[in-house]
């Protein structure tokens, strides 16, 4: 590889008006060939004309506050439920915003109440009459009649935005004082539409320098609730909820469409709202669907305008992305010219990768350069570290990018903020040339990989592929077990319970893993109820397939027994029910298995699920913990199943997963090949270019062996968080 091809190219840097000097210096040593701005920050002339590509940031339904202020009836809006209350007599008053934070909403009272809203008793579940409650305007307060003693009553009722919440963040966050807040507008009206269209317009007309839109995203932002005690800062956040996209057209709209009704409790749903760990109803897929559809629609517009004035429309993977659903084929009907996102994990950093449809795909690094950083940690201030974090982060995503690799790199923030950490400065030049290095590397062919799929079972499948609710849920068993595998030498794909209902199993998968808990998406929920699903997946296990279950696989509230599946994993978990059953005795294998042969001292799962039994005298308890299975094996007719009582992404249960995968994939035989003797290594081998990259996953300087297809040795050395580029030709 060239040296000008290491030094220079793929790389955004975000300038700063004020910091020129700055700016330029820093883009020539970290081999930027585009400087951005960023929320907050503006490019000066200078800049402009330094001869870089430039990239300029807009979101489309904010920073419109003079019309805004002229359309309040056009704002975003959402449902809220009510802190339930409990009644001590037979009326119950409730202040329905109560517990928010009241700077974010205000009280819907244009559409009528008694239309929108409804009221229900908690307790029993039941829905008051609208004869049974009213409300008062001038306190926001609902008084409830009739109500029982000491049941819970809870209002859903309808909010205005006032108050865009990555505006508030970045605004709290960056202390921007008496800086105006920025009111989110509804585009679903027609009138917003007609205003979004002329304002971008304009906004194209005024930035004849920009060569990259950078939609920050399009239209609808994240589920995101603050609240107003200090101790609860944020009452929920999901990357993936539809919760924003709510209002009465839309709810109008939609069935006019649909042929049926949505109410307030479809999206309340008992307070649960329509987070991401529910498997999603049918009334809520309508939803998505409705919301999707017009998303495209109105972006596609938007879009085309931008090509019109001749310049390229990228996308950013959060923010105001909900309904762009980018892993859908859907997707490709915008137009977009690229997609970004702000990463700091393998798998985030495999949705990026993933992503189909577009010409560009682009990482945004972290730390962003804020004082305190997203993440909430203090970065670039008195005690922070950025080099150590930004070395953390990238030891994750670089082992994602030797599978499947992006286009570019970048970070945003106020670059001002790095002059006071010159080591910093120096790391991100470092890392930017490895970027390029493993960049070089994938344009000259695919990594090595398994002859065999492997394929991640959820509710959600394909339309939440490398996607979790957000970023690194550490704890959730299927965001540890994607994170692992986001590295790993095995092709991915993920399904949903539909899909194996309607198009069955795919042949050239061998391998299937199912993650989570009692009744989250991940791990399936009520889908574990129908009987299609336990016949599909028992007759494909049985003609051969793997199956590996991690946490409470397959469980649900549905029968007498908790996994269903328990008849291919071979063991159960005690809820409390059974206690009074006698259990299998079982004697744990005294001969290292295959899938531990590399692990030595004590299994480090995290946290576990306890309180399971092996229900056949034939399951092989390979690992417990007090009398509790941690891994057990079975053999179901020709297939093999894997059962663990939970998975943390650390080196030793990467390496575990992976020999299980080879394990219950019945290809011990082909274990090994391009593999790495020491588990705090891994390695990725190029067959077209003969160049094998070896990486090292700590931060510790480690000694390794890499086995060939023909199980040579290679010895190799790395520094901490080293990697080596070896060419084998």
């Amino acid at each position: 590889m060239s040296e000008k091809i290491l030094n220079n190219g793929g790389f955004t840097l975000p300038g700063e008006a004020g910091f020129e000097d700055l700016t330029l210096k820093l883009a020539e040593k970290w081999g930027a060939d585009v400087i951005r701005d960023s929320d907050g920050t503006q490019l000066s002339d200078k800049i402009i004309t330094s001869g870089y590509d430039i990239y300029s940031t807009i979101c489309l339904v904010r920073g419109s506050n003079e019309w805004a202020k002229l359309n309040m009836d056009k704002l975003q809006q959402c449902y809220l439920r009510s802190y339930p209350l409990i009644a001590k007599g037979d009326t119950v008053k409730i202040d329905i915003l109560k517990g928010f934070f009241k700077k974010q909403f205000l009280i819907n009272i244009k559409d009528n109440p008694k239309e929108f809203w409804q009221v229900f008793d908690r307790t029993t579940g039941l829905e008051i009459e609208i004869s049974n409650w009213e409300l008062d305007i001038n306190t926001g307060t609902v008084m409830v009649k009739n109500t029982k003693k000491w049941h819970k009553y809870t209002v859903n009722f309808l909010v205005y935005r006032i108050w865009e919440e990555i505006s508030a963040y970045n605004h709290i966050t960056n202390n921007w004082g008496n800086r105006e807040h920025e009111l989110p507008i509804e585009p679903m009206y027609k009138e917003t539409q007609e205003h979004i269209l002329k304002y971008l317009d304009q906004w194209l007309i005024d930035h004849q320098h920009t060569k990259v839109v950078r939609f920050t995203s399009m239209f609808y932002n994240f589920w995101w609730l603050w609240g107003s005690d200090p101790n609860l800062k944020f009452i929920v956040n999901d990357w993936g909820a539809y919760d924003f996209t709510v209002n009465p057209l839309s709810m109008k709209l939609f069935e006019k469409e649909k042929g049926y009704k949505m109410t307030s409790e479809d999206f309340v749903n008992k307070g649960l709202y329509n987070n991401s760990y529910l498997p999603p109803s049918e009334k809520y897929r309508d939803w998505m669907d409705f919301i999707n559809k017009f998303v495209i629609e109105f972006g596609k517009k938007c879009i085309d305008l931008v090509h019109k004035h001749g310049k390229k429309a990228y996308v950013f993977y959060n923010d105001h992305w909900i309904g762009m659903e980018p892993t859908l084929d859907s997707f490709k009907e915008f137009g977009f010219d690229g997609i970004i996102d702000g990463v700091f994990s393998g798998f985030e950093t495999r949705k990026v990768s993933g992503t189909k449809g577009v010409a560009i795909r682009e990482l945004r690094l972290h730390p962003y350069f804020f004082p305190t950083g997203v993440n909430g940690v203090g970065t670039f201030i008195e005690g922070g570290d950025p080099s150590l974090e930004c070395k953390t982060y990238w030891l994750d995503i670089r082992r994602a990018l030797l599978r499947d690799c992006v286009d570019r790199i970048g970070f945003g923030g106020y670059l001002h903020l790095v002059e006071d950490h010159p080591a910093f400065v120096d790391y991100v030049q470092e890392l930017a040339e490895e970027f390029r290095t493993i960049r070089e590397l994938h344009k000259e062919g695919k990594p090595y990989s398994s002859k065999f799929k492997v394929a991640i079972l959820s509710a959600w499948g394909n339309m939440r592929a490398w996607g979790c609710r957000g970023h690194f849920n550490h704890g959730n068993y299927y965001n540890e077990i994607m994170e692992s595998i986001s590295g790993l030498p095995v092709e991915v794909e993920f399904i949903s319970f539909k899909d194996i209902i309607d198009k069955g199993i795919s042949g050239d998968i061998k391998v299937i893993i199912n993650a989570g808990q009692l009744d989250d998406a991940w791990s399936g929920g009520w889908h574990w109820s129908n009987e299609k699903v336990i016949e599909i997946l028992t007759e494909w296990v049985s003609k051969g397939g793997g199956l590996i279950g991690v946490g409470e696989p397959s469980a649900v509230k549905y029968s007498g027994q908790y996994f269903q599946m328990c008849h291919v994993f071979g063991v159960e978990r005690e809820v409390g029910l059974t206690v009074c059953f006698d259990k299998y005795a079982y004697k744990k294998a005294e001969e290292t298995h295959f899938i531990l042969k590399d692990i030595q001292g004590e299994l480090d799962f995290g946290k576990e699920i306890d309180n399971i039994y092996v229900i056949d005298k034939n399951i092989q308890v390979i690992a417990d913990k007090n009398q509790s299975i941690q891994i057990a094996t079975n053999t179901f007719g020709k297939g093999r199943s894997v059962y663990f009582s939970g998975h943390k992404y650390n080196p030793e249960n990467i390496r575990i997963l992976l020999r299980a995968i080879y394990w219950a994939a019945d290809e011990e035989g082909e274990f090994g090949l391009w593999t790495c003797s020491n588990v705090n290594t891994e390695c990725a081998y190029y067959p077209k270019s003969n160049k094998l990259a070896v990486i090292n996953i700590t931060s510790q300087a480690e000694e390794t062996t890499v086995y060939d297809c023909k199980k040579n040795e290679i010895p190799v050395s790395l520094k901490p968080y080293g990697i080596k580029i070896i060419d084998l030709g």
